[in-house]
């Protein structure tokens, strides 16, 4: 919602300097990035509902709950792949067949805010990995085509950015506090605490989060979730844990094929 709220990667403080319910629950863009080089995310989707997702098998992408509909037959998405600018002629177009939604899914500030949307084809691009165990340090990537600030337009150009992890007790607090619900074993936090700046915002919603492993490679660690606004120093990024859910996304993705 956030990313459909918040999705914005405020501040990519440049690596820091160096990409919903956005948090009211609505789409985000990356707050605070900078523009992404073309080529460095292959696996990266644009979804024609305006949120982002991620290809983990070569016809198979990873977005939110809270971006689709209900689980059946859907030909109306469209995925756009391989460029960092929305209007190149160069970008690989591939629509949907079908989406899978997590029969746990309500709202994503309940959990569970994961969906598989099943291509018309295989496409000849990498894929991301998904990461097997639960985060407890940083730091992350985003990226995305959201709001590069909070209540602003969706950008036609992709925006990258850093940014730290926030462990649970510190994220369940700051938004408990304020009457929102947080389940740790669901959510994954990031931001940066009491500065703010860099953050998803409207529009990135669904868009992946990645952590470099040992080798330098990518693997996907969350899926833009929710938050309030976007970049506010009170009020980290919240995404969906993705090996949380792992089990679930692996034998959801057997039962398409």
């Amino acid at each position: 919602m956030r990313k459909l709220l918040r999705a914005a990667v405020l501040g990519f403080a440049l690596v820091a300097a160096l990409a919903a319910p956005a948090h009211a629950d609505s789409p985000t863009k990356v707050v605070g990035g900078v523009p992404a080089p073309q080529g460095a995310y292959p696996w990266l989707a644009r979804l024609s509902m305006g949120c982002g997702g991620s290809l983990i098998t070569p016809d198979v992408i990873l977005t939110a709950a809270h971006c689709v509909g209900e689980t059946g037959p859907d030909t109306r998405i469209e995925a756009v792949f391989g460029v960092v600018d929305l209007e190149s002629p160069n970008a690989i177009v591939v629509d949907s067949v079908y989406v899978y939604r997590a029969p746990e899914y309500s709202t994503a500030g309940h959990g569970s805010d994961w969906a598989l949307v099943k291509l018309a084809h295989k496409l000849p691009i990498p894929v991301v990995r998904l990461q097997p165990a639960v985060m407890t340090s940083g730091p992350f990537r985003v990226m995305g085509w959201g709001a590069a600030q909070e209540g602003g337009e969706q950008q036609r150009y992709l925006l990258h950015a850093d940014v730290p992890f926030v462990d649970d007790a510190t994220c369940g607090s700051l938004y408990t506090r304020y009457g929102y619900p947080f389940s740790a074993p669901s959510m994954l936090c990031a931001g940066v605490v009491g500065v703010g700046g860099v953050d998803t915002c409207q529009g990135d919603s669904g868009g992946p989060m990645v952590a470099s492993d040992a080798y330098g490679a990518f693997r996907q660690v969350g899926i833009v979730s929710w938050g309030i606004g976007c970049a506010r120093p009170q009020f980290p990024g919240i995404y969906t844990e993705v090996a949380t859910y792992l089990p679930a996304i692996s034998a959801a993705i057997t039962a398409l094929v």
